[in-house]
């Protein structure tokens, strides 16, 4: 009987999100500076021949469940070839994707004939002029094409990403709420994290989730919990009563879900992350080559997995257990 990477906590882990760049064809304000960031080198990149025997490795100790991520994860060339392998592997019942829908409707086909089996696109506004400037030059145009690609392959549920920030898309919560009404999406409002930077810039924009049913209620609509949508990981999901879709709630400040983590990180450049806001990182590459010690030391980043990340902490500058992260959000992958 294999090993299976349970913590010390009995948290069951069979989820690994993989970044396979840190580089990005935006620059969303939540998740990169506008201009400084220094990237990594081609070289000091996972190849798709790491990438794959690293899954290959946690297959074998019960990882079912793969995410792409970035950066934005389609600036990486053929990125159907890695999905295509990815999905070859015995075990691996799952891939998503997570994308800002800038490329994604010209690679929809490509990456579901691979083995694409879900897609997650971030949508921080459904206004064109608030949209380009929250990503800082994005098109909405190409993503709202992306999402229609995405129905048209059939990669459902589709998710929508949407980084709430005060002052920023807040006052756009109905609408967001009204596509749940017209449309079978789940639309997931995200709390704005102190990822890379916990800054008083950061907390003048936090907004808790709460604020979400308050608009329903607000609105009149009645929001009910219901069953999570496939891979629905954290989320806390609602629907409205008669809606096609369904809203889910992501809180990792206010009301963390650490208690039911099942997922670790493969950063872009070979390390592995047991938790998304603590600095511990592992690096992997060195052992490729080398099963058991791979094995080893995914156990032994398991093994630091802290019980919470203490996110709310950094709203009130109160001490912590461990050093949070320093990397950008585009770096982890999130």
């Amino acid at each position: 009987m294999p090993r299976l990477l349970m913590d010390r906590f009995g948290r069951m882990h069979d989820y690994l999100r993989i970044s396979v760049t840190d580089r990005c064809n935006l620059r969303c304000v939540y998740c990169m500076p506008e201009e400084g960031m220094e990237f990594e080198p081609d070289e000091r990149l996972l190849t798709f021949d790491e990438i794959a025997e690293v899954v290959r490795i946690v297959a074998g100790l019960g990882v079912r469940k793969l995410r792409l991520t970035g950066g934005e994860p389609l600036v990486r060339k053929q990125l159907e070839q890695l999905v295509a392998r990815l999905s070859a592997i015995p075990g691996i019942e799952d891939i998503a994707l997570t994308t800002n829908g800038i490329y994604f409707a010209g690679k929809a086909e490509k990456l579901r004939a691979a083995g694409l089996t879900r897609v997650n696109i971030s949508l921080d506004s459904l206004r064109a002029d608030r949209f380009a400037l929250i990503t800082r030059g994005g098109d909405i145009r190409r993503v709202l094409e992306s999402i229609e690609a995405a129905y048209r392959v059939g990669l459902a549920p589709i998710k929508l990403n949407v980084v709430l920030m005060k002052g920023i898309n807040d006052d756009e919560i109905d609408d967001f709420l009204q596509m749940t009404r017209e449309r079978a999406v789940q639309v997931r409002f995200i709390e704005y994290m102190p990822i890379g930077h916990q800054d008083e810039g950061w907390k003048s924009k936090y907004v808790p989730l709460s604020a979400v049913l308050e608009r329903c209620a607000a609105r009149g609509w009645s929001a009910e919990p219901t069953e999570a949508v496939y891979g629905n990981g954290p989320a806390q999901s609602y629907r409205i009563a008669g809606a096609a879709g369904s809203f889910g709630l992501i809180h990792p400040v206010s009301d963390h879900f650490c208690q039911t983590c099942n997922r670790l990180r493969l950063t872009a450049d070979g390390n592995i992350k047991p938790c998304l806001y603590w600095s511990d990182e592992f690096n992997v590459r060195p052992l490729l080559g080398d099963d058991a010690a791979v094995e080893a030391l995914f156990f032994r980043a398991l093994g630091m997995k802290p019980e919470s990340h203490e996110m709310a902490q950094a709203l009130v500058n109160a001490a912590m257990s461990h050093t949070p992260t320093e990397r950008r959000m585009s770096q982890i992958g999130g």
